[in-house]
């Protein structure tokens, strides 16, 4: 039984997914790494993307292969076109399709707007909205080529963009990440209505504070985690797995009446709680 209050249970359905070929990017670590564990417990066979630290990746793989389905590491740089098409088409040639894609790879460059260069702006918009179009659009491709199959899931393909609380909440300091998950919320929204008439889903997840490395600083001490939780009315900072298990759902045909939509799993962070008592 799971009794730590701050630690969800995961999703164990290993019939949720079954039959499926999913790929996560940037699933060395993380939100990544959970949700390619999550998938693969829900029955799919899945690709981990990582950019480096093969052998975190590997470890990845490890684990999703001990529920009993496929999984291999794929290198590639979301932000490079042809490492993105190199790697979907490897993944059909090793898996025969996609049926799911989870754009997740992101990153952070911080700085105060007078201070940030080109060079930080660049390097976030590639990776964190280039890098969702790019293998949004190779997907769909794949997608569009085998139309839906039955048997396997009753939509013709599903993309889960990795959005942010912040495509809502301006973040001071943050001008290249907070435009760049702006920009996600819109592509979403844009595949979604250009593709839904081919039974293709394309949602986002928007995670609030997630205990993940890239922002330890936000909730590792005392003090931050005080600080932080005054953000979040329902008293605790996510989990990685509060996201995986959101996206093993959305995935799923349980989901299938969902289109164009945000999930947005931040514990109520979006709620503005500063407002609770008037502002």
């Amino acid at each position: 039984m799971n009794t730590n209050p701050d630690r969800p249970p995961p999703v164990y359905a290993p019939e949720l997914l079954k039959g499926q070929k999913a790929l996560v990017t940037g699933a060395n670590s993380g939100i990544g790494r959970a949700t390619a564990i999550a998938l693969g417990r829900s029955g799919a066979d899945v690709v981990v993307n990582y950019v480096s630290d093969r052998p975190a990746a590997e470890a990845v793989v490890a684990e999703v292969r001990s529920h009993g389905v496929r999984s291999y590491a794929q290198q590639a740089d979301v932000s490079q076109e042809d490492q993105v098409i190199d790697m979907v088409s490897t993944m059909v040639d090793r898996l025969g399709t996609i049926d799911i894609l989870v754009a997740n790879a992101g990153l952070q460059r911080d700085a105060p707007t007078t201070e940030m260069t080109l060079a930080q702006w660049e390097k976030v918009i590639s990776v964190n909205l280039t890098g969702q179009f790019l293998c949004a659009r190779e997907a769909i491709k794949e997608f569009l080529r085998r139309g839906v199959v039955p048997e396997v899931s009753r939509s013709a393909g599903k993309i889960i963009c990795m959005s942010s609380v912040h495509q809502t909440i301006p973040w001071a300091g943050h001008v290249n990440y907070a435009a760049a998950k702006g920009g996600v919320a819109m592509l979403m929204e844009t595949l979604a209505q250009e593709f839904a008439p081919q039974r293709i889903r394309v949602n986002s997840i928007a995670p609030g504070a997630i205990k993940t490395p890239i922002n330890r600083g936000a909730w590792e001490t005392p003090e931050a985690r005080s600080a932080l939780l005054e953000l979040i009315p329902y008293g605790r900072i996510g989990a990685p797995l509060d996201v995986a298990n959101a996206a093993v759902v959305l995935a799923s045909d349980l989901c299938d009446y969902l289109v164009g939509s945000t999930l947005y799993v931040d514990g109520g962070m979006t709620l503005f709680p500063g407002f609770a008592t008037g502002g």
